[in-house]
């Protein structure tokens, strides 16, 4: 029986609206207040608006929205209800921004403070409205589109998006803005990851030992963190085992590879990088 989905709290959608107001928000004040002023631009449809800004009389909140709009409109039915409602309430909010503080003096005008704060600003406010069910940028969305037609990794397509883009900005400006523009959209990548991940890097951790039962417990007691046993064969064998997963935190890593060794020096480990974790029990409990 297929369950019903289970529509969002009053709470959790006024924390989802707030959170992307800040995050809209910022991305305005970086555009408008370190960007915009120093000619240096953001990848995507902020890239392509500040460019026809430039070249005409019209404000870039005016060209932030009329340009992404079409783009979340095709892209409605692949993206849900939700993230678009969400999209849309997003983009209004930082066309508003833009256009509000158009006129208000840039923090700096020395280009590197403004790529690096710009950068940063931008990188916060895309990233929190991506970690609460919006976005910011139509290029995402046709990228969705054409990777289900061409069978190109979304990831590909938006990259391609911005060499266009930056290389037609080398055109408008000069190419010293292009080549500010790509360390601006590199500094707001790497600060989306953080805000969308999260600092608190965990690891998923596969061991697989004859001694499974007791390096089990013994996590468990020294580490104070559950493990799940998963029935296994072994390929070349053909013994039935069990392996041991469980993710812990990076600074009890080398605790837990020290705990395994001491009980089987041969033990199979494997580990890897884990985004984000939530339930399951990842809570720490209490060592013994």
């Amino acid at each position: 029986m297929t369950k019903t989905h289970k529509s969002l709290s009053f709470l959790e959608i006024l924390k989802r609206f707030v959170f992307i107001t800040i995050g809209s928000v910022l991305m305005g004040v970086s555009l408008e207040l370190f960007l915009v002023p120093n000619n240096v631009i953001d990848g995507g449809i902020a890239g392509i608006s500040i460019m026809l800004a430039y070249l005409t009389p019209l404000p870039l909140g005016l060209y932030l929205f009329i340009v992404n709009v079409p783009f979340l409109i095709l892209g409605y039915k692949q993206i849900g209800k939700t993230f678009a409602i969400s999209t849309l309430y997003g983009i209004i909010v930082m066309s508003v921004t833009t256009t509000l503080l158009h006129h208000v003096d840039a923090f700096t005008e020395e280009k590197l403070l403004a790529v690096l704060f710009g950068g940063l600003i931008l990188g916060a406010g895309v990233g929190l409205t991506i970690r609460f069910g919006g976005s910011l940028d139509g290029v995402e969305i046709v990228s969705i589109l054409i990777s289900k037609k061409l069978r190109m990794p979304v990831g590909q397509i938006i990259m391609i998006f911005n060499v266009v883009i930056f290389v037609v900005a080398g055109f408008v400006f000069e190419w010293d803005s292009a080549m500010y523009s790509m360390f601006t959209y590199y500094i707001a990548i790497k600060l989306i990851d953080i805000v969308v991940e999260g600092l608190d890097e965990s690891k998923s951790v596969t061991i697989i030992s004859s001694e499974f039962e007791e390096i089990s417990q013994a996590i468990i007691d020294r580490l104070g963190r559950t493990t799940t046993l998963i029935q296994a064969r072994g390929g070349y064998s053909k013994d039935e085992t069990q392996m041991i997963y469980c993710v812990v935190s990076r600074l009890e890593l080398a605790k837990l590879k020290a705990i395994v060794q001491s009980i089987d020096q041969n033990a199979f480990i494997a580990i890897e990088h884990v985004s984000d974790v939530m339930g399951g029990g990842f809570s720490k409990g209490s060592i013994h």
